[in-house]
This record gives C-alpha cells, structure tokens and sequence, in this order.
C-alpha cells in the first residue's frame, strides 16, 4: 500500500473513531453526518491513489464514487445516502450550516445510518488498498 493511500485511510478511520465518541448525541448528530461524509470522501481518496485514477481535487461523493467503480462493488453503496452526503458538505458554506441536511439537523438514527455506511466503505477501501 502507498503511504499517501494510508494516510487517506488513517484520517478516514480518525473521522470514524471520532462519530464513534458523538453519534449518541443528539445534539452533535450534524458533526457525526459531516465526519461521515468526511470518512467516506477520504475512502475513496484512497482508492484512487492507491490505483493511479488520477487526483481529484473534489469534495463530491457522487463524483468520487463514479470515479472507484469497477474497484469497489457497486452493490455495497447506497447511492441516495452519497447524494443525501453530498448536499450536506457540498452545500454547506458556513460554520452554522456544517452538517445540516436540507431539511436541517439528522437525527440521531441519520447519523447512524450515515456512520454504518462510511464503516462500511473504509472497511471496503482497507480491503481493497491491502
């Protein structure tokens, strides 16, 4: 594995151990989507270093997703959380809109849904980029 593919990982796994601390929190769900999409974004990022795709100076899921098929299963991604992802970073311009969905806070089973679905893409990136 290249050592800039690890260093996605690492930081996607730091975005994942930190959810970990607040996903319980109801009050903090808005982070937990944001190091979601953070986790899954630098996934990806892994993919393509680690297979020379090509560098992507982009924050979009959808588009990074695009960009690792054929490397990882397109079965295991729920294409609608990657848009629902998307509008919450992609859309967010200010510290007060950081993690809001565009019908406001997630809630607490959102951000759920949202951490098991980065687990699971890391997870996916750790096997692939061995």
């Amino acid at each position: 594995m290249k050592k800039t593919t690890n260093d996605w990982l690492i930081s996607a796994e730091s975005d994942l151990h930190l959810i970990q601390e607040i996903n319980s929190l109801e009050n903090l769900t808005h982070l937990s989507a944001f190091h979601a999409q953070q986790a899954i974004e630098k996934s990806f990022k892994a993919i393509i270093e680690e297979f020379d795709l090509g560098f992507i100076k982009s924050h979009s899921l959808e588009m990074l997703h695009n960009k690792v098929l054929g490397k990882i299963s397109d079965q295991e991604i729920n294409a609608d959380l990657l848009i629902l992802l998307d509008q919450l970073y992609i859309d967010a311009r200010y510290p007060g809109e950081l993690g809001l969905l565009p019908d406001g806070k997630p809630s607490i089973s959102e951000a759920i849904e949202f951490y098991n679905l980065g687990k699971q893409l890391f997870e996916a990136a750790k096997s692939i980029c061995k």
